[in-house]
């Protein structure tokens, strides 16, 4: 059970390995973009089509809307990873092996709906998978298995939620080992070391350049390459922070004042140091580098970025 490429990812790790038949994919269903408004399928959806998975896409699986083919699909074990919505218990009681979840994080930090980019925007030195059985709460169920992984200075939320759902897959195959060695751990969790990883906002995505430079670095990483960290230039227009480096740059300027476009970079005041911006989306542009905004003269020394 799962929806974006987080869970196709884990989905194929389970489908690849020797022993398992996956019986379907339950996944959210198809919704329509871009312009045409066409009906585009679930990552899940077209994995599990292209090796032959029978998919299904309940509206709802609330007031027992799945249990009749929950029994037709009898499975002993459910997978489940960015599914989208909360299971309700008769999903959650049938399997004999239960129901685990590969989630992106380590438990208890970091429960909820964004994981990845918190750690990311809390400057988290590590994070990783946890598989846990499901419970009716929030990522509260017992914990089976960590999966560890090192954030570095280079990671963006692309990298790092890429290279998770490689070990998301990993976490579910470890999992199938425990339950056929018959030695499969349960850990409660601690509730008191428990954190919560809020589904990001628009508000959440305003660069406020009174905040430390290293903040700000792990903010435009944490949301990118989506839903960008966002600032304005002083005609008002929107612009949008695709990625950024750290500088040893000092200045005394006001927080987000461009201090130097030197190396291709725009290097804007903060609340302590400063950063250097690297890549960005203009209003009504297309991605590109700094050096390309510099180059096309829409910045320059002075301006305030707020």
């Amino acid at each position: 059970m799962g929806t974006p490429d987080f869970a196709a990812e884990c989905l194929k790790a389970v489908y690849n390995k020797d022993g398992v038949t996956v019986v379907g994919a339950v996944s959210q269903p198809d919704k329509p973009k871009g312009r045409g408004m066409k009906m585009i399928p679930t990552p899940v959806k077209e994995f599990a089509e292209s090796v032959g998975i029978p998919v299904y896409q309940p509206v709802t699986l609330k007031d027992d809307a799945f249990l009749d083919e929950l029994k037709a699909l009898d499975p002993e074990l459910i997978i489940v990873a960015a599914y989208g919505k909360l299971l309700p218990s008769y999903v959650l009681d049938y399997p004999k092996y239960g129901c685990v979840n590969a989630h992106g994080s380590l438990l208890p930090k970091y429960r909820g709906a964004a994981p990845i980019q918190r750690a990311l925007i809390d400057g988290e030195p590590v994070t990783g998978i946890t598989a846990m059985y499901m419970a009716e709460g929030l990522d509260t169920g017992d914990m089976i298995l960590k999966l560890t992984t090192p954030i570095t200075d280079e990671d963006d939320f692309g990298t790092l939620h890429d290279r998770l759902a490689i070990l998301g897959g990993e976490a579910m195959c470890a999992v199938i080992d425990c339950i056929n060695s018959g030695t499969v751990p349960r850990e409660v969790q601690n509730d008191e070391e428990a954190t919560y990883a809020a589904k990001i906002l628009k508000e959440d995505t305003m660069v406020d350049f009174s905040r430390p430079a290293g903040e700000i670095f792990n903010m435009i990483r944490g949301l990118s390459p989506v839903p960008l960290a966002v600032t304005h230039t002083p005609d008002g227009k929107l612009l949008k922070l695709t990625s950024a480096k750290k500088t040893d740059v000092k200045s005394e300027a006001v927080p987000g004042t461009v201090v130097s476009l030197e190396g291709g970079a725009i290097t804007v005041a903060c609340g302590e140091g400063c950063i250097a911006i690297t890549g960005v989306v203009p209003e009504g542009k297309s991605r590109m580098g700094a050096d390309a905004y510099i180059n096309g003269r829409k910045i320059a020394v002075g301006d305030i970025l707020k």
